[in-house]
């Protein structure tokens, strides 16, 4: 089943209006002038029921179908945020603002959605109800989190969750989707270490935080090759090291930070606890003393085997079974909408955005010739999960 002749009708419309976003990118919760326009564009739509200020800046259409025997809510979730990115495409409409840009495609995440909304509240070939949900601050923010503090479910008793990513280097309106994990667990480790400080020509005298730092980074490597069966995935990264104000002078302190990604609870529980173990007494061996503090980000993106194989064959419908690839290698960067997936059984699947430059770089852009493809699978997944008499 092709890509739906009307949304390929109104294929320019919704480019534009994700060239318009891409213009003027918002960070974080701070995405009024963008959840002003998806308010605006829903009431032209006609949609039945519109939510502000969720989650601060998050925006709910709802969608009544012909009927509601099936007395089922579907939710579809796009993000709407930006990221502190100063943008070098050299596009037409390229960000107007300075040191900010949509460099993970959040602008045609939200138009997709917002014309699959237009199509969904012209036709109406659906039984029950389906929850366009518009979500701030994904990059960092948990927004998702926070629209589900909200009462997201609450207020609007969604049985499933959907969602969608563009996807840098798979071909263009291709389809990538997995059950369990696809999007990795986001965490953080803060390591303080302290020493003795001195005069850097006397180093005898001292306990150096820095040869200790220096030591540990290449122990905590063993944490994952030693410790993590090799079957399993976990990355540790140590992202900053600080330490000094002068040359001539050994620090007494010295500080460590990095990140750990999962994409398994147990292997997630696995690290946090031998970094509690490893730290104290790596630097003990040099005299030194050193406390690690681990900070729990966004979890493990995990798809519902029952609605990741629903949601693949939507996509061979629209694509054909040549473009879906429904056992697509996991990602290790972090997703909020796993928070979502923690409440109700649901899908995320990744959308082909073709040979373009990476997700958070000052040259990626949006690709818009997926535009119909991304609506046409958001429709038919919405018209298939509310079938129709």
């Amino acid at each position: 089943m092709p890509v739906i002749n009307r949304i390929a009708e109104f294929h320019d419309e919704i480019a534009a209006w994700r060239q318009d976003l891409h213009a003027h990118p918002e960070i974080l919760y701070e995405v009024v002038r963008t959840a002003g326009m998806v308010e605006q564009k829903l009431r032209e739509f006609g949609v039945d029921q519109i939510v502000t200020g969720l989650g601060q800046t998050g925006v709910v259409g709802i969608i009544n179908g012909r009927s509601n025997t099936s007395g089922r809510t579907i939710g579809l979730r796009a993000d709407m945020d930006a990221l502190p990115v100063t943008e070098k495409t050299g596009k037409l409409y390229a960000s107007t603002i300075a040191g900010k840009m949509h460099a993970c495609g959040h602008d045609g995440h939200t138009a997709m959605l917002l014309g699959a909304a237009k199509y969904l509240a012209e036709t109406r070939n659906f039984d029950g109800q389906v929850a366009v949900i518009f979500q701030p601050a994904e990059e960092g923010g948990a927004g998702g989190k926070a629209m589900l503090n909200d009462g997201l479910l609450e207020k609007f008793a969604i049985d499933e969750f959907y969602g969608l990513h563009n996807w840098p280097g798979m071909p263009a309106g291709h389809f990538g989707i997995r059950p369990g994990g696809i999007m990795a667990a986001t965490d953080r480790f803060y390591i303080d270490i302290t020493g003795q400080g001195g005069h850097a020509a006397r180093p005898q005298t001292t306990i150096d935080p820095i040869i200790v730092a220096a030591n540990m980074i290449v122990g905590l490597q063993s944490i994952v090759s030693r410790n993590v069966d090799p079957l399993q995935s976990a990355v540790l990264s140590v992202t900053m090291v600080e330490a000094g104000e002068a040359d001539n002078v050994i620090s007494r302190t010295a500080k460590i930070t990095g990140t750990v990604r999962t994409l398994d609870l147990a292997v997630q529980d696995l690290i946090e606890q031998r970094l509690g173990d490893f730290v104290p007494q790596f630097a003990r061996s040099f005299g030194a003393e050193a406390s690690v503090r681990y900070a729990r980000g966004y979890p493990v993106t995990v798809n519902a085997p029952a609605q990741t194989d629903f949601a693949a064959e939507v996509a061979r419908e629209v694509v054909g079974s040549d473009r879906v690839d429904d056992d697509t290698p996991p990602s290790m960067g972090g997703e909020d909408f796993s928070f979502m997936l923690q409440e109700r059984p649901g899908a995320y699947i990744f959308l082909g955005n073709g040979d373009s430059a990476e997700l958070h770089t000052e040259t990626y852009d949006f690709n818009d010739d997926v535009i119909p493809v991304g609506v046409t699978y958001w429709v038919r997944l919405a018209e298939r999960a509310l079938p129709l008499g």
